[in-house]
C-alpha cells in the first residue's frame, strides 16, 4: 500500500488519475480566466482587421501553445524543459507591447517578433553558466517576494468583477468572499489530503453562488463547431527591428520572472533552491515555448506566478498533475465547447482564489529572504529594491517616468519585477560584502 500523500507532494510517482485530475482542473480553471482569454482579446482588440472568428481562434491557439508548453515543461526533451510541474501560461508583460505592434504593423509582426524573441530566451537558456552567479540567493528571493506583491492588485481587480460595468457590487464582493471563506474553511477543517482540494472546493461554492445570484455569464457556452485544428503560420511572419528589440527587452524581463517563479516553487513547495538543469530548462522552455506558440499564431507563453502560489498552498508537486493540466488546456483549445465551459467561471471566483494564493508566494519569497540571511546587506538590498521598484511603478499617474526614453518607459513603469531586478542585481554588485551597516 503507497503512500498517496507522498507521491502527490514529490516529483516522481504514479498517484493514479482520480487522484490527479482535481488538482489538474483547479490549476487549470485558476489561470483560464484570468489569464488566457483576456490576452488572447487584447491583442485581437489591437488588430480591427482580425474577425471575430480569428479572435477566436487566436485565444485558442494559446491555449494549445499553453498546454503543450507545460506538459513539455513537467516532461523534459534534452534541456528543453526543468521536469518540474510548473503551469505555462501567456504573459502580460507582452500583452500591451504586441498590441502595440499589431496595430502599427499588422499581425504578421507580431508572429515575426515572437519567434525571434523566443530564439533569443532560449539561447539565455543555454548560457545560463556563464550569468546565473549574477543572480544571488537574496536576488532570487527578492523577486519572488515581488511577485507576490506586484498581484495583490490583479487578484482585487478579479474579486471585484475583474473590468465589468458592476466592478465592486455586493453580488460580486459576495462571491468573492465566499470562495475564500470556504477555502478557509475546508484549509481548517479538512483532515489529511482532503486539505490538498480547498481551492477547488472554494471555487464550486462560489461558482454555485454566483448562480444563485444569477452572475453566470453562459454565452461563452454559444460557440460555433465542436473541434478546430491549429494552423502553422496562420500569419505569414515579418520581421521589425524596431519591434524584435522592443520585445527582446520583454522577453528578457520575462525571463527574470520566470527565475523567480522556478526559484517559488523550489522553495515553497520541495524546500530546496532550483538546479542549474532545472534553470536552464526552464528557460530554455520559456523561449522555445514561444517559438512554438508563435509557429501556431500565439503569443510568448511563461510560468505563470497564480499556478505557482496554488502549488504552494496545495503543497502538490507531482508532474502527472502538470500533465493532465496540459493535456485539458490542449483539449479546451481543440473543442470550442470545453473553453466555453471554462470561460464561464466568473471573475470573482477567481479573485477569492487568488487573494489566498498570492500570499503565499509573497510568503515563500520571505522565506527565502530568511534563508539568504537577514543580515544588514541583505536587509538594505530587500529594503532598497522593493520601495523603489513599488514606489516607482504605483507612481506612474505623477509621472515619475517622463524624463526617461519611452523605450524604458513602456519596460519598466508598470513592472515591478523587472524593476526589483535591476536593483536587487546592481545593489548586490556594488555593495561591499565585508562591511556591517548596522549602527
Amino acid at each position: 500500500m503507497y503512500d498517496s500523500t507522498t507521491r502527490l507532494n514529490t516529483l516522481e510517482g504514479n498517484p493514479g488519475f482520480r487522484r490527479v485530475f482535481p488538482f489538474a482542473l483547479q490549476q487549470v480553471l485558476a489561470m483560464f480566466v484570468t489569464n488566457l482569454v483576456p490576452i488572447g482579446l487584447i491583442i485581437s482588440a489591437a488588430v480591427p482587421a482580425l474577425s471575430q472568428e480569428e479572435s477566436m481562434h487566436l485565444v485558442q491557439t494559446m491555449m494549445i501553445a499553453a498546454g503543450l508548453a507545460t506538459i513539455l515543461q513537467a516532461t523534459p526533451i534534452w534541456k528543453i524543459g526543468s521536469g518540474l510541474p510548473i503551469f505555462m501560461g501567456a504573459s502580460f508583460t507582452f500583452a500591451i507591447p504586441l498590441a502595440a505592434i499589431a496595430a502599427k504593423h499588422g499581425y504578421g509582426a507580431v508572429t515575426g517578433t515572437v519567434l525571434a524573441g523566443g530564439l533569443l530566451e532560449g539561447a539565455l537558456g543555454l548560457t545560463v553558466r556563464y550569468w546565473k552567479k549574477l543572480v544571488a540567493p537574496i536576488v532570487s528571493a527578492v523577486v519572488v517576494t515581488g511577485i507576490g506583491l506586484s498581484l495583490f492588485a490583479s487578484a482585487a481587480r478579479s474579486f471585484g468583477g475583474g473590468y465589468a460595468e458592476d466592478f465592486g457590487s455586493l453580488p460580486n464582493i459576495l462571491i468573492g468572499t465566499v470562495t475564500m471563506a470556504v477555502c478557509l474553511i475546508w484549509e481548517v477543517k479538512a483532515k489529511g489530503t482532503k486539505k490538498q482540494f480547498a481551492i477547488l472546493a472554494g471555487m464550486i461554492a462560489g461558482y454555485v453562488t454566483a448562480l444563485l445570484l444569477e452572475k453566470v455569464d453562459l454565452r461563452a457556452l454559444h460557440v460555433s463547431g465542436w473541434f478546430s485544428l491549429p494552423k502553422i503560420l496562420p500569419y505569414k511572419p515579418v520581421f521589425h527591428l524596431d519591434a524584435i528589440i522592443s520585445v527582446g527587452i520583454i522577453y528578457l524581463v520575462s525571463a527574470t520572472e520566470t527565475l523567480g517563479d522556478c526559484a517559488a516553487f523550489t522553495a515553497g513547495v520541495l524546500h530546496r533552491e532550483p538546479s542549474r538543469e532545472e534553470v536552464t530548462g526552464v528557460l530554455m522552455l520559456d523561449g522555445l515555448g514561444s517559438f512554438l506558440s508563435g509557429l501556431l499564431g500565439g503569443t510568448p507563453v511563461t510560468s505563470y506566478s497564480e499556478n505557482i502560489g496554488l502549488s504552494i498552498m496545495t503543497g502538490v508537486a507531482n508532474r502527472n498533475v502538470a500533465r493532465c493540466g496540459g493535456i485539458l488546456l490542449v483539449l479546451a483549445g481543440l473543442f470550442p465547447p470545453v473553453a466555453g465551459f471554462m470561460g464561464t467561471v466568473p471573475k470573482p471566483v477567481i479573485g477569492g482564489v487568488l487573494m489566498i494564493v498570492m500570499g503565499q508566494i509573497m510568503v515563500s519569497g520571505i522565506e527565502m529572504i530568511a534563508a539568504a540571511g537577514f543580515n544588514s546587506r541583505n536587509k538594505l538590498i530587500t529594503a532598497i529594491s522593493l520601495s523603489v521598484a513599488i514606489g516607482f511603478t504605483t507612481s506612474t499617474e505623477a509621472g515619475i517616468w517622463s524624463s526617461f526614453p519611452v523605450a524604458v518607459q513602456s519596460v519598466f513603469s508598470q513592472n515591478v519585477v523587472a524593476v526589483i531586478f535591476i536593483i536587487a542585481i546592481l545593489l548586490n554588485l556594488v555593495l561591499p560584502k565585508s562591511i556591517d551597516f548596522e549602527r
